[in-house]
């Protein structure tokens, strides 16, 4: 029997299910409300979803009741356990969708889980896209989010009207394809931002004020969104969490399971040693805390306060 495609997506027809309303998901959730959609949450903690009450979201008590009353459900949580569990579970998602339901993971997550749901979808009737998202809580908030969106292309172009109210989507390949990208994009932004660190620790060193050395390099070749975003957070010592840091030790240890895994996937050295110095941050009881304060490692190395 051939999956039943979606009914095309409209704030007026189509019932939006959400799971995950943590720093980014709640803001991600208030520009789909914005735009007019029928939402549905569930939390854990319900307490957490009252903002959301009063721009008109409703609540569900489980995972498979929200999907029982949604016709497309976004997953954005903590790790590919937490994924596995809502999403396969016997009280999660796919067990409560209808045929013809889609679910979109925008965790950040491991390919091949994405595929296993891709393909349980399919066997139920379902569809499956993993759309991990890159651009912190201001991406979030502003409705800019890079968006890698990894399934049946048929379906991504089904969904944009609605994911273009969270940001740009880029169409990856097939299931998996968008965590691979993501995994990609975290590879770049650790390297960038222990260079950035680096680079800031060395000018403090130097004699130099950390300010005036982001602002007379960030538009030579030095200068990166990473700059754009963490640079005078990292100069004034600011680590409040826009994305926390155990959370790219995770992301960057998916990156060495690929690699363990064989297959194409290039050796990545310099991947391995950011991971090392991001979980130093983790080991310093700092993993709730914002990427940028990897800094705070390079400055313990260089017996800095």
């Amino acid at each position: 029997m051939e999956t039943p495609y979606p009914k095309l997506i409209t704030p007026s027809t189509t019932r939006i299910g959400w799971i995950g309303i943590g720093i980014m998901g709640s803001a991600m959730v208030s520009h789909i409300l914005a735009a007019g959609y029928s939402v549905t949450v569930y939390a854990r903690d319900l307490r957490k979803s009252k903002d959301l009450q009063t721009k008109g979201a409703r609540t569900a008590n489980t995972p498979r009741e929200l999907a029982e009353m949604s016709d497309v459900v976004f997953t954005i949580v903590g790790n590919a356990n937490d994924v596995r569990s809502l999403l396969l579970g016997p009280d999660g998602v796919l067990p409560g969708l209808k045929p013809g339901g889609v679910t979109v993971d925008m965790t950040s997550s491991q390919p091949p889980l994405a595929r296993e749901i891709h393909a349980e979808a399919r066997r139920r009737g379902c569809w499956a896209v993993d759309a991990p998202v890159s651009g912190g809580d201001a991406g979030a908030r502003e409705g800019t989010l890079a968006i890698f969106a990894g399934g049946d292309s048929e379906i991504v172009e089904l969904l944009c009207p609605v994911m273009k109210n969270m940001g740009t989507v880029k169409y990856m390949g097939g299931a998996g394809s968008g965590q691979s990208c993501k995994i990609g994009n975290q590879i770049c932004a650790g390297s960038n931002l222990v260079g950035l660190a680096e680079g800031m620790v060395f000018a403090e060193k130097a004699g130099l004020d950390p300010k005036k050395w982001l602002d007379a390099v960030k538009d030579g070749a030095a200068g990166s969104a990473v700059m754009r975003l963490f640079g005078e957070m990292m100069a004034e010592r600011d680590y409040k969490a826009t994305a926390f840091a155990e959370y790219i030790v995770k992301d960057l240890g998916m990156a060495a399971d690929e690699e363990e895994g064989g297959g194409d996937v290039a050796a990545m050295p310099g991947t391995a040693l950011s991971k090392q110095l991001f979980s130093g941050m983790v080991a310093n009881g700092d993993g709730k805390l914002g990427i940028q304060g990897v800094v705070s490692v390079i400055r313990r190395l260089n017996g800095m306060s």
